[in-house]
């Protein structure tokens, strides 16, 4: 294997799938684990509404450990003090290097790679500056299978909740939506691609609406619009 160890920023959805795809393909690095913020009152990814145990099947299903980082009250701070604990942990086990599926969102990168460079990491990102619209038909032509899990009432509502993301959700999305969903339009989960053994099996429940006061500032670089007041989300569970 290739001395240089990387872990993986795992949400769960499409972009995530297809950064590994791609670092996988490259063969340059070694993800030695996939890991994930949870919530841990809710036990789901945040902002993506899946629950813990089907982020655990697709760690399953892919061949790669998982590893959760839980956080309480979602605060920048918290998020920013387990994870300088959690970078440091595995910075001693020989890891350099943390992936992550971004894709053009400049603030989030240097984000990202500041808190990194605190515990002397690197970021790095396959799919940085790559066309959106070409990366969705390519997602879509290679064989990956996503649903969309949440959606911001800003661009889109509970009709976009729950369905694929296929040529035909793409042919009829709003112009101001990124086909990949980068700034924050919808979120997703990947139940079926070229880095899984088998698919993971989901039924898709209800929808729920759920309103949020969206707050920004420089320490919480993640865009969105002043229009926005809540985010559709559809329950997912394994069948």
């Amino acid at each position: 294997m290739n001395g240089k160890k990387a872990i993986f920023c795992w949400s769960g959805g499409k972009d995530s799938s297809f950064a590994l795809y791609k670092i996988l393909q490259s063969a340059e690095y070694e993800v030695v684990a996939l890991f994930t913020t949870i919530n841990e009152n809710f036990k789901r990814v945040s902002m993506h509404g899946v629950r813990e145990e089907l982020i655990e099947l697709q760690a399953a299903h892919i061949g790669i450990p998982l590893i959760k980082m839980y956080v309480k009250t979602g605060s920048n701070e918290e998020y920013e003090r387990n994870m300088e604990t959690f970078l440091l942990t595995q910075k001693e086990k020989g890891v350099d290097y943390v992936v992550f599926g971004d894709i053009f969102l400049e603030d989030l990168r240097a984000y990202r790679d500041k808190n990194l460079e605190k515990v002397k990491m690197k970021g790095i990102y396959p799919l940085w500056k790559m066309d959106t619209s070409k990366l969705a038909h390519e997602f879509i032509d290679l064989g990956f299978k996503t649903i969309l899990c949440c959606v911001n009432d800003a661009y889109l509502s509970d009709k976009e909740v729950g369905v694929m993301f296929d040529l035909n959700l793409l042919s009829n999305i709003p112009s101001n939506v990124d086909p990949c969903g980068e700034n924050g339009e919808f979120h997703s989960f990947c139940f079926d691609a070229p880095i899984f053994k088998e698919p993971v099996n989901i039924k898709v429940g209800e929808k729920v609406y759920r309103p949020l006061e969206i707050k920004t500032d420089s320490n919480n670089p993640c865009p969105t619009e002043n229009k926005t007041q809540g985010f559709w989300f559809c329950e997912l569970s394994n069948t």
